[in-house]
């Protein structure tokens, strides 16, 4: 029997998702927002992979559309890599120059924390962006093949997302406040269904053996990053949700350069 009450609990979810992780015309949710057909941001953790999916693939068509035009590999992914940063508002790069900023520029816990805070942009910071930037651009150039790009961009952002509810969930926030303290603890189904999307998604789009091993290490450079977080913070924060997206992203694509 058809049930309307799940498809519409999972609808939320995604809708939540996406207006968290994207810049897609969706409204956040507040504290009420039930009548608005949103959820909180921890009962859509599972299906963050999805939005991957979705920015992926807004990328891929972007680096599509510029090889049709007779781009060089390189300018077709700069296209493709600003398609995605655009769909995101640069979230998660931002938060890899804060936590960047904050863990090279501060000596104690609480100095570490109000740099984070600050939207000032340092030297750090900067040159996190710069990296990663060029990480993703030279790895997409590698690949070129317009096939392989595309599903390298899908398997890297399903990939990219897919461990933050196991962060959030089986780690603490370092503040008392603000983004990670407020978004509660997703729960073992929402991190089970993250991972396996996220695997799933990542297998699908690149092969089997590729795409495994690729999400493999995104995973194991999540589980290394929170680990500096705690030792440097005490725990997690948005900006370094936003920054374990970011180096895993970078770990699949150049996974896959090595692979394929």
């Amino acid at each position: 029997m058809f049930d309307r009450v799940a498809l519409s609990l999972w609808v939320a979810r995604g809708r939540t998702a996406l207006a968290f992780l994207t810049r897609l015309p969706l409204t956040k949710p507040a504290e009420g927002d039930e009548a608005r057909g949103m959820a909180s941001l921890a009962e859509a953790a599972g299906l963050f992979p999805l939005v991957g999916i979705v920015v992926g693939t807004l990328g891929a068509l972007a680096y599509l559309a510029a090889d049709g035009l007779g781009l060089p590999p390189v300018l077709a992914a700069l296209v493709a890599l600003g398609a995605t940063i655009l769909v995101t508002g640069a979230l998660h790069e931002d938060g890899l120059a804060d936590v960047a900023d904050g863990f090279g520029g501060g000596f104690e816990r609480a100095r570490k924390l109000e740099i984070m805070r600050d939207s000032g942009l340092g030297s750090y910071g900067a040159l996190a962006l710069i990296l990663s930037v060029l990480a993703r651009l030279l790895a997409l150039a590698s690949l070129a093949e317009p096939a392989l790009v595309a599903g390298a961009l899908v398997a890297a952002h399903a990939a990219g997302r897919a461990p933050l509810p196991a962060i959030m969930a089986w780690s603490r926030p370092a503040r008392a406040d603000g983004l990670a303290a407020g978004a509660g603890r997703p729960g073992p189904r929402q991190v089970g269904l993250a991972l396996a999307l996220g695997a799933l998604v990542s297998a699908l789009a690149v092969g089997p053996i590729s795409g495994l091993v690729a999400f493999a290490v995104a995973c194991l450079g999540a589980v290394l990053l929170l680990a500096v977080a705690r030792r440097q913070i005490g725990g997690y924060t948005g900006d370094v949700l936003g920054a374990i997206e970011q180096l895993a992203e970078i770990l699949v694509l150049l996974t896959l350069v090595c692979l394929l």
